[in-house]
């Protein structure tokens, strides 16, 4: 896979040459409070291949500084989620790891006279600090002593106040134009247990004061994160410098990634789950890690879509056509191509012997040799797909068995169609077909043309399959200005039952094949050989071209 290059890779190599920085350490900070999601997929990929690629490392930094919405479950899964794409933290860290020296670090800038303890509500404050047309109002706490301020902060911490009574305030500059640096809160009260230091802590610092102070600890070089944070970074460099820090990192931002017909937010996710929508958060249909893996994405296609997509410093839309594609780039040399038949529709072959099976060479895979070849089963009674068979030819471009016309079944013979029988209703129940024996397949015979080739599986062996097959959950219409649950697509998940080839005997959960003619496959989790699931991963059509 091809190095990455970007505008940032450009940046570290610069600060590598000039000896800035003797190697590069990075760090993927993710909030454990949801599903990582395709979006997160780029800062994972940018950080971890950019200190790869320069002989550095990346951390794996759990931002745990907000335990109302954190878990363990999100831990857990995160960690899953980085291994399965194939990166390897250098350590394993989290916020929490630092809450004695933050706090430490708070008090360091109170006797500074750089923090105070403010008393305004949330409402106040947020009145206080005006907009961007107007200029913050200093709070009336703002001026207290250093003595008072070290007393109340003391007194946050051993649980004397009630949540939002009282707040930890950096003391900047109300006049600001960057309102992020009038004043910003640096630690505020919340009586939660914390899935690692449970009751030790009554107050968490918020992420601006806890972030770059975790950085700065770590030893990271340089700080990748989404374009949003681009207004905190004087702030972030203000707490570096503030709390003198011995090691300073370069905070860094890049343009989010946003993939048409995908949902993109952890909050729409989580509803998703939350009023039963989706089956969870491994659904094949959410565009969360867990999921795309269980709908059988593979990391390499991802990384592949995440490279060829770019870096920049503004956001983007690609389509999602695009991570189809490197999908199904990746998947056409690795897989089995297997027969399935969706809407089963037998075919006697009359003159076929009876409770004969032959079986017949067949290639795994036509563009890989190396993946070899299979023995498939032949017999007299065999199943096609519904939609292979018509009465009569509609047209020329018609390639599939009608009565009267002659197809070659893949791997094994020519057959023609003579009969049909119907049902009471009039749906056709079986065809009768003939077979010539001279045909088959290998052995050159090219006397006449058949109208087609078409795929089968022999009945007696065939395995009965569900087929899961996915569309878009929601789709995209700038006019459309429904809640986005308003605007989930129906047919996002059909299912269809039908049969495949028989000669495999065990199915590997999250194993992948070409169905022939369909699309790309793979084992779900809830399949046993007894009652085998397969999700479409991809149809066999793409739309770039």
């Amino acid at each position: 896979m091809e190095e990455m290059s970007n505008f940032i890779k450009t940046i570290m190599m610069n600060d590598l040459e000039s000896k800035k920085v003797k190697s590069i350490v990075t760090r993927f900070p993710p909030e454990p409070n949801a599903y990582l999601h395709i979006g997160h997929a780029r800062a994972i990929i940018t950080n971890f291949e950019l200190a790869e690629n320069l002989g550095g490392k990346t951390n794996l930094r759990f931002d745990d500084t907000n335990p109302a919405k954190e878990d363990v479950e999100f831990v857990e899964a995160i960690k899953k989620d980085i291994e399965w794409l194939g990166y390897h933290p250098a350590k394993v860290l989290f916020g929490s790891d630092y809450f004695d020296e933050t706090y430490e670090l708070a008090i360091k800038l109170i006797k500074k006279g750089l923090a105070y303890v403010c008393d305004l509500t949330p409402e106040e404050t947020s009145k206080y600090r005006g907009d961007f047309n107007t200029p913050g109002i200093e709070s009336p706490y703002r001026n207290r002593s250093v003595e008072e301020n070290l007393e109340l902060f003391k007194n946050m911490r051993d649980g004397k106040y009630q949540e939002g009574e009282k707040v930890l305030r950096a003391k900047i500059d109300m006049a600001s134009p960057n309102i992020n640096m009038r004043d910003p809160v640096l630690y505020r009260i919340l009586y939660i247990n914390h899935h690692r230091t449970k009751d030790k802590w009554c107050i968490y610092p918020m992420y601006d004061f806890a972030h770059p102070i975790q950085d700065a600890i770590e030893g990271i070089t340089h700080s990748l994160c989404s374009l949003e944070y681009d207004n905190h970074r004087p702030l972030y460099d203000w707490v570096v410098e503030q709390c003198e820090m011995p090691h300073v990192p370069q905070q860094i931002e890049f343009g989010r990634l946003n993939i048409t017909n995908t949902i993109m937010s952890k909050r729409y996710l989580r509803e998703l789950v939350n009023s039963k929508k989706v089956i969870g958060y491994d659904d094949p249909r959410m565009p969360t890690l867990v999921g795309l893996a269980r709908r059988g994405y593979t990391p390499e296609s991802i990384k592949s879509f995440v490279k060829a997509s770019g870096l920049s410093r503004i956001n983007s839309t690609i389509e999602g056509d695009m991570l189809e594609h490197f999908l199904r780039e990746d998947l056409k040399l690795k897989t089995n191509r297997l027969m399935a038949i969706f809407d089963p529709l037998k075919v006697v072959i009359t003159n076929y012997e009876e409770g004969k099976i032959e079986y017949l060479d067949a290639v795994n895979n036509t563009e890989n040799e190396e993946l070899g070849t299979r023995k498939i089963a032949f017999s007299r009674t065999i199943y096609i797909d519904r939609n292979d068979f018509v009465l009569e030819k509609p047209n020329k471009h018609y390639k599939r068995l009608a009565l009267g016309l002659e197809v070659r079944l893949f791997y094994a013979y020519f057959i023609k169609a003579n009969e049909v029988i119907c049902d009471n209703e009039g749906n056709i129940v079986e065809v009768h077909c003939t077979y010539d024996p001279e045909t088959k397949s290998g052995s050159g015979f090219n006397e006449r043309k058949p109208n087609g080739t078409i795929q089968f599986v022999e009945a007696t062996t065939a395995l009965p399959a569900t087929f899961n097959l996915f569309e878009t959950l929601v789709i995209d219409n700038p006019e459309d200005h429904r809640s986005f649950l308003e605007r989930l697509n129906p047919n996002s998940w059909t299912v269809k039952t039908g049969f495949i080839e028989g000669e495999k005997e065990h199915f590997s959960v999250l194993e992948r094949f070409q169905f022939i003619r369909d699309g790309y496959y793979v084992v779900d989790k809830d399949s046993r050989d007894e009652n085998l699931v397969f999700n479409r991963i991809v149809s066999l059509k793409s739309a770039i071209k």
